[in-house]
């Protein structure tokens, strides 16, 4: 007997929409502590096969296996912050020539605007000194917030490997958790789900670590070029703060043209700068965006930004770094749940033809260009690719993990 009940399609949509609202007011409410845990959780996944491989291959306890794991991640973390204070520190010991370069750029720019706008020198001391006065209150405040702020951030940085622990101790007692949750019916659905969900996140910051290895690299090859002085930390420091989309890359050459300074008041310098910055983000945005990190998890242009957006009001920058990966996983459970996927294909990147209803209605039928047959036709289906039978053992076996000190 069939118990299902099916609702109007307004009542659907309404339903829909309400738990959408639900869940970002959760996460707006509660992002002091969900943001570092959905953090954890995304490293957690993307570390797991080398916890896999300690537990299957070398036959570690899963504390162990999982202690190794996070120390390994971690050590790698501290390694990249202990590289780029060595730099901080050799280049503040220039910040003597720094002062001497801007108070040279700080005299042609008064004297362009002296010769420009008739602005005398007296003038515009006056009016930069009223400015700051107006100004200090203002940014007495936002330092204070700023430190408020930082401590938070350090704090919830320490939280992450904690999290990340949890979360690869725990790993088979949530899958279980789910299982039970969803009852008898769906077992192969959320099997499917949570093998998609895994990959795409896997693919998904992968891709994101060669596009920020590749970054540095094109980056501190052409401030090398240029003669920028310490380009290889200019570079690293460019291809980290690439994580945060649109705002990065305007700090990060704010950063690298600032840098200059240590070296030559030459404005020629600069302007190598800007070049290389405009070069390096045009690799980027047309080579490894398409082919290295969109790819992987088939999101559109639209939804990306909108999701970017909302995660940057809702969470800051930690937020619109989750925008992307969290879109994805959405998608993953929209494809795999009947009644969700036109939301799936809404935020999916496949680009029809023509619309669907084309070819049901006959004047739109007998238009030129439309074509006749069928099978030409997109539906609103799933747009990721369903696993194959052998991506389903594998995901059998990757799910189903043998308890510590039995055979796999």
């Amino acid at each position: 007997m069939n118990n299902l009940v099916r609702l109007p399609f307004y009542a659907k949509l309404a339903s829909v929409l309400l738990s959408l609202t639900l869940i970002l007011l959760l996460l707006y409410v509660g992002k002091g502590v969900l943001v570092p845990v959905l953090i954890a959780l995304l490293f957690a996944i993307l570390v797991r096969p080398i916890n896999m491989f300690f537990r299957r291959k070398l036959r570690f306890p899963s504390i162990l296996a999982s202690l190794i794991t996070v120390t390994f991640f971690v050590i790698i973390v501290l390694g990249i912050l202990t590289f780029i204070s060595w730099q901080v520190n050799s280049f503040s010991k220039d910040w003597a020539t720094i002062e001497r370069n801007i108070s040279i750029h700080f005299s042609n720019i008064q004297g362009f605007l002296r010769e420009t706008f008739n602005v005398t020198e007296t003038e515009q001391i006056e009016y930069l000194n009223q400015t700051a006065a107006e100004s200090k209150s203002k940014l007495t405040s936002m330092a204070t917030n700023f430190l408020l702020s930082f401590s938070d951030t350090i704090f919830n940085m320490a939280m992450i490997p904690i999290y990340m622990f949890l979360f690869l101790l725990y790993q088979n007692h949530l899958i279980t958790f789910l299982s039970r949750l969803i009852g008898e019916g769906d077992q192969d659905r959320l099997k499917t789900i949570l093998y998609q969900i895994k990959t795409a996140v896997q693919s998904y910051l992968f891709g994101v670590c060669i596009q920020v290895a590749t970054i540095a690299a094109l980056t501190t090859i052409g401030l090398t070029i240029v003669g920028v002085p310490y380009a290889l930390l200019l570079g690293v420091i460019t291809g980290i703060l690439g994580l945060i989309p649109y705002l990065g890359n305007i700090l990060a050459c704010l950063i690298t043209i600032f840098a200059t300074l240590t070296g030559s008041p030459d404005l020629n310098l600069i302007l190598g700068v800007i070049i290389v910055t405009v070069i390096v983000q045009l690799i980027d945005n047309n080579i490894l965006v398409p082919m290295v990190v969109s790819s992987k998890v088939e999101i559109n242009a639209i939804a990306s930004i909108i999701g970017i957006f909302i995660g940057g009001m809702l969470a800051g920058i930690a937020g619109m770094f989750l925008a992307i990966p969290l879109l994805a996983i959405l998608k993953v459970i929209f494809d795999n749940v009947p009644s969700l996927q036109p939301w799936g294909y809404l935020i999916g990147d496949d680009l029809p033809k023509i619309p669907q209803w084309y070819k049901k209605v006959p004047y739109l039928a007998n238009m030129k260009g439309i074509p006749k047959a069928t099978s030409e036709i997109p539906t609103f289906t799933a747009t990721t690719t369903q696993v194959e039978e052998t991506e389903k053992t594998e995901s059998d076996q990757d799910l189903e993990e043998p308890e510590d000190g039995k055979t796999s």
